[in-house]
């Protein structure tokens, strides 16, 4: 595939094409970046990013992960010390999944964000922008019922992270895009250019296929699961025999098979015994999907060739934890 391609793969949105067809005609010294709260173990919401940011390696970018620890205080997520001692282990468990130290770098949000120049963009943001605005931008990552007075503040540090960092591409989830728009709007009112994004889908709840897998509620799936978590809890996912069911479900299984293992894996293998017509090796999503919709492919043994796969890509984080523990 074209460079164009490898960047967008996968990409449920991006804002805009032209923008980021550029970006992706000459990556050389172009910079990306994705900002995460230090809030615990990874799961595969942030495996989902760091998917892409592999792809952006690959094409050529440079990768700039930012732990945001201020951010994480904003929304209440604990005391400095507590989210930083996390951030570290979230970064160990990064380079474990496959990011390329060389070409990743680290930023703590803290190391810049108390900067006078940056506070000083901050409240120059804030008279550019109403509660409402702020309060519509943030509502699908803050914590809690009730938006705070920090976390109106957190979407305008986020817009303003992306000029601080000088990066060229801001790339998120879906949940991502309300913040994205929002810098796009507000950042030019203060003298910078509007940011460029890309937005990686949301996965479904794994047991019901419906809304997004969450950390907070429902079955998750993070780097502290052991082989027989995963197993276990890949066995019981909604996998109807579909890769459209009706109404607003998603189909979790080929969901994970589309963003997670087929963007790592050149191909992937389907065990099952003579008697039930032998193994079947797939080299590109679409084709796992399609037996699935014939009925080449059960169900139950896509669920265990997914639970395979993904144990293979958690298994150097989770023993990076270990180590970090003991």
């Amino acid at each position: 595939m074209d460079t164009y391609e490898l960047v967008t793969r996968n990409a449920a949105e991006v804002v805009t094409e032209e923008e980021v067809r550029a970006l992706a005609d000459d990556p050389e010294g172009k910079r990306v970046y994705v900002g995460y709260e230090p809030s615990g173990v990874l799961h595969i919401g942030h495996l989902l990013g760091a998917n892409k940011l592999i792809d952006l390696q690959e094409a050529g970018f440079d990768v700039v992960v930012l732990l945001a620890d201020v951010h994480a205080y904003l929304n209440d997520k604990g005391s400095f010390d507590e989210i930083e001692e996390i951030a570290e282990r979230m970064r160990e468990q990064f380079l474990a999944y496959g990011l390329d130290e060389e070409s990743t770098e680290f930023v703590y949000g803290s190391s810049f964000q108390f900067d006078e120049d940056y506070v000083l963009d901050l409240h120059a943001l804030e008279l550019e922008t109403t509660l409402s605005r702020a309060e519509r931008a943030m509502s699908e990552i803050k914590s809690g019922d009730s938006v705070k007075v920090s976390q109106a503040v957190y979407p305008l540090m986020q817009a303003l992270d992306i000029e601080y960092l000088d990066v060229d591409l801001a790339v998120g989830g879906m949940e991502q895009r309300k913040v994205h728009m929002l810098a796009r709007d507000v950042l030019p009112n203060v003298g910078y250019d509007a940011p460029t994004s890309l937005h990686t889908p949301l996965i479904a709840d794994l047991e019901s296929g419906e809304g997004k897998m969450s950390s907070s509620s429902g079955v998750n799936i993070s780097m502290e699961d052991s082989t027989e978590d995963i197993a276990e809890k890949v066995n019981s996912a909604f996998c109807p025999p579909t890769r459209d069911p009706e109404g607003d479900l998603e189909n979790p299984v080929l969901q994970i098979f589309e963003y997670h293992v087929f963007p790592r894996f050149d191909e992937v293998v389907v065990q099952r015994p003579d008697e039930y017509g032998g193994d079947l090796t797939y080299g590109e999503y679409e084709a796992l999907a399609a037996d699935l919709e014939s009925g080449e492919l059960h169900p139950a043994d896509a669920k265990g060739a997914l639970a395979d796969y993904l144990d293979e890509l958690i298994a150097p984080g989770r023993e990076r934890l270990r180590e970090l523990r003991s």
